[in-house]
């Protein structure tokens, strides 16, 4: 179960520290603008800002749009508004899943943060009524599969399945039906991104600072020390190194 009030309050705590750990948010966001081919979007509404890199991208790219990003995150949002400042983007504290505007958008965008809504389905056919017609909505989303070395150290270490936050993220297939449900052209990619860490530690605090951990990595494992130390050497036996996987879905609908 997703956590809603403790995800909130744990990017809002970190979100001054965000930017230096978010690598592979990054990439996503890039990707994101990268694959849209139409410039001509005026009104953009950017789902789960956080602090407004896919934000920015969007700005640059599209010169006379206006833009409306938010945020369930306080946190998040100030540190977007002190970096992205202007006539054209307008900044709000509010959840993507309950979202009621009178306007309608072109463009609804959204960067790595679908994973953590409590009812995806739900939001997909708000964001449908918000779009005006023919507009398009693109995100990137986390899939289950995401830190699967981490999962799978762990579970060796305890010698049971471990299920970590990621588990619960929705599947390729699933987010492909909520999307025919509510939108007439669709796309699904599916992109495994993976990165190396320095250390087991190093990856545990990537991983706090950009808000991947949920509601917790390891349940009601208390990581001591001598656990971190034994986590790591099954980590690096299995995979040779600190590497993580991150798997991400790349997704397009039209109205």
């Amino acid at each position: 179960m997703i956590h809603r009030e403790l995800i909130e309050r744990n990017f809002s705590k970190h979100a001054k520290e965000y930017d230096r750990y978010s690598t592979v948010q990054n990439l996503c966001a890039k990707r994101l603008v990268k694959d849209i081919n139409y410039e001509g979007f005026r009104k953009i509404l950017d789902v789960g800002c956080g602090t407004g890199n896919l934000t920015a991208l969007l700005l640059n790219k599209f010169p006379l749009a206006q833009i409306k990003a938010i945020d369930i995150s306080k946190g998040m949002i100030k540190v977007a508004k002190n970096k992205l400042s202007g006539k054209r983007i307008t900044f709000a504290v509010a959840d993507g899943e309950s979202i009621c505007f009178k306007e309608r958008f072109d463009l609804i965008s959204s960067n790595a943060s679908f994973q953590w809504f409590e009812n995806l389905q739900k939001a997909l056919s708000i964001y449908k009524r918000l779009l005006s017609k023919g507009g398009l909505i693109i995100f990137s989303i986390f899939g289950p599969n995401t830190f699967c070395e981490l999962s799978s150290s762990l579970s060796e270490l305890l010698g049971k399945e471990v299920k970590i936050q990621a588990h619960s993220f929705t599947e390729k297939g699933q987010i492909k039906e909520m999307l025919r449900a509510s939108f007439n052209k669709i796309e699904i990619e599916q992109v495994l991104l993976k990165e190396k860490n320095t250390s087991l530690l190093a990856l545990l605090k990537k991983i706090k600072y950009t808000g991947t951990r949920g509601n917790g990595i390891s349940g009601n494992l208390t990581l001591t020390p001598k656990i971190l130390r034994d986590i790591e050497k099954i980590y690096r036996n299995k995979f040779n190194e600190i590497i993580a996987t991150y798997e991400v879905y790349f997704c397009k609908g039209v109205k």
